[in-house]
């Protein structure tokens, strides 16, 4: 696969968006799954706010071109990656809340708790992270119950107290004592990092690669992990509201800690395209396979809003 014959890289991630979009409008339906007594239509209208509100969609878009690098392009890996979205806009949901990040928008709309109320957008970020590991577990995604399993756990450890809730926590913990450089790259690992690298481990699990395969997509995910919060601590520094559709300048009002503040924006920039680099390093083994991804790190590192 040439880049010269492949669309723009904003057109397949488009089309990847929209397709992920509408298996997660079918998953948030209204109708009760075997088990369930009742999906009440509040909640579920705060949920679907809070998910089907536009978005890249790149940790979803990250499953799918993993999996293709392994032949596995089917409708599990698709549920995979809808069940990581969920993880991903239940953590943004409560980041907007008042006793967290405190946002009245998000991708220019209003937040779930201005829209809703604080305890509905609570319960719908429960039900979001929750419902993640019933799509993923749930044998319409078929794959063999052990790969299901691995992903289940997979995606825990990467939400979970070790990975972004863990990040979180020290994110608000660096509001009172800014963190050491050190610090700041751990945090933002966890933070940020550890969903990206589950998306790309993902697609080598569901593809049933080896080991070594797998540990080299996961180097990937956690350098455009690192890349993705460079870029984004770059845009809070140097973008508009109105470009990001949320409160930029709020990293430095709030005097947190962020290697773009430490280090200034010739240094970030240099640093991500170093990041750049060592990614398209980390995918040579697969050659033209692996286009497409080398474009996903480029678009994460260069992007604009």
């Amino acid at each position: 696969m040439d880049e010269m014959t492949l669309p723009s890289f904003e057109t397949l991630l488009a089309l990847s968006a929209q397709s992920v979009e509408d298996l997660l409008r079918r998953l948030l339906d209204e109708r009760v799954r075997e088990g369930e007594i009742l999906r009440p239509e509040r909640l579920l209208a705060a949920m679907r706010h809070g998910v089907l509100n536009g978005g890249k969609r790149l940790r979803p878009f990250l499953v799918l071109e993993s999996a293709a690098l392994f032949d596995a392009q089917g409708m599990a890996a698709f549920r995979v990656a809808a069940a990581l979205e969920c993880v991903h806009c239940y953590s943004l949901i409560h980041d907007d809340l008042p006793a967290m990040d405190d946002d009245d928008l998000r991708r220019g709309q209003p937040t779930v708790h201005r829209a809703f109320d604080e305890a509905t957008a609570i319960l719908a970020g429960d039900s979001l992270l929750t419902y993640a590991f019933d799509i993923i577990a749930d044998a319409e995604t078929e794959l063999a119950p052990a790969t299901r399993a691995e992903l289940v756990l997979k995606l825990a450890r990467a939400a979970g107290p070790g990975g972004m809730a863990g990040g979180q926590a020290l994110d608000l913990m660096a509001e009172k004592l800014p963190p050491d450089e050190t610090g700041i790259v751990r945090l933002q690992a966890m933070k940020t990092g550890a969903l990206i690298r589950f998306a790309c481990e993902a697609g080598a699990v569901i593809g049933n690669a080896g080991p070594a395969e797998r540990e080299r997509l996961s180097s990937f995910g956690a350098a455009i992990g690192l890349a993705f919060q460079l870029a984004d601590d770059l845009l809070d520094l140097t973008a508009s509201a109105e470009d990001m559709g949320k409160a930029t300048g709020k990293d430095a009002a709030a005097g947190k800690a962020t290697l773009a503040a430490f280090h200034g924006e010739a240094w970030t920039r240099r640093q991500l395209a170093g990041l750049v680099d060592q990614a398209e390093e980390l995918l040579e083994p697969f050659g033209e396979k692996a286009t497409v991804l080398r474009l996903a790190a480029r678009f994460v590192a260069e992007r604009d809003r």
